[in-house]
């Protein structure tokens, strides 16, 4: 426990700059046990991002963004999740500028897959000044695999815009892919790669795709928490350079045996 707050410490010392980015995450197949929610904060620092309005939105550097996540565990294989997006940046200030909702379902364990397979659906709204596409859903099929000591997981989500400034009739194609390798029974290590190439009718140029690829740990220190953390490089001129993401998670089951 005193490494999960010592880390937990310095991000919040560094968070008082993070970025536009709501969550930072490549999802894993399983969903929430039943009756437990996981608390989430998501926290993100640009540490060099865009310094141009895009599209009537705010830049990226040196901005903050803050997002709380909270999934509840329904069934033995379907999780209902909330986002509340929070935003600072430089000469703006703190914002409320959105919220999600993120519906889960995974494959049951007596299908027998060789894989962990999920879809999730997230829908919701931001603020223009925020977000190109203000209204907007996700479709993320997940496909995961351990294997001994390495994990792989990969996210082929689709985008798509209802309402905004960045419209298009084709869906957007932005692939997650990670893997990681357990090091210990309490931390793992490994690379994550963000990418979003654009229409799938017609992908954009390199230089106006993003691509990223973060330098992660995943910290299990105590049962009841998760942590996943590190820095993130983009690889593209439309891709932030720098930011660093820290991602704390805390399990609570609501039955009297269980705290």
């Amino acid at each position: 426990m005193r490494l999960l707050y010592l880390v937990i410490g310095c991000f919040v010392f560094l968070s008082v700059h993070a970025q536009e980015n709501y969550e930072i995450q490549v999802y894993g197949s399983e969903t929430t046990t039943k009756g437990q929610t996981m608390f989430e904060l998501h926290s993100n620092y640009t540490s060099n991002g865009n310094k141009d309005l895009v599209n009537g939105v705010i830049p990226t550097n040196h901005s903050i963004h803050e997002t709380i996540e909270i999934t509840h565990g329904i069934t033995d294989n379907f999780e209902l999740g909330f986002y509340l997006f929070t935003n600072y940046s430089p000469n703006h200030g703190w914002q409320i500028i959105g919220s999600h909702l993120r519906p889960r379902i995974a494959a049951p364990e007596k299908w027998g897959l060789p894989v962990g397979l999920s879809l999730s659906a997230e829908i919701g709204w931001q603020k223009p000044e925020y977000a190109a596409e203000t209204f907007s859903m996700e479709l993320r099929p997940i496909i995961d695999k351990t294997i001994g000591k390495f994990y792989f997981c990969f996210n082929p989500t689709l985008g798509f815009a209802f309402q905004g400034t960045d419209i298009n009739s084709s869906p957007a194609f932005a692939p997650n892919i990670k893997t990681s390798i357990a090091a210990s029974s309490k931390y793992s290590l490994g690379l994550e790669y963000y990418g979003d190439l654009g229409p799938l009718k017609q992908f954009e140029k390199l230089p106006q795709q993003n691509h990223a690829i973060f330098v992660v740990a995943d910290l299990y220190v105590d049962p009841k928490w998760e942590v996943n953390l590190g820095p993130g490089f983009g690889l593209t001129d439309a891709t932030d350079k720098l930011v660093f993401k820290l991602i704390v998670g805390r399990r609570i089951n609501w039955s009297k045996k269980h705290t």
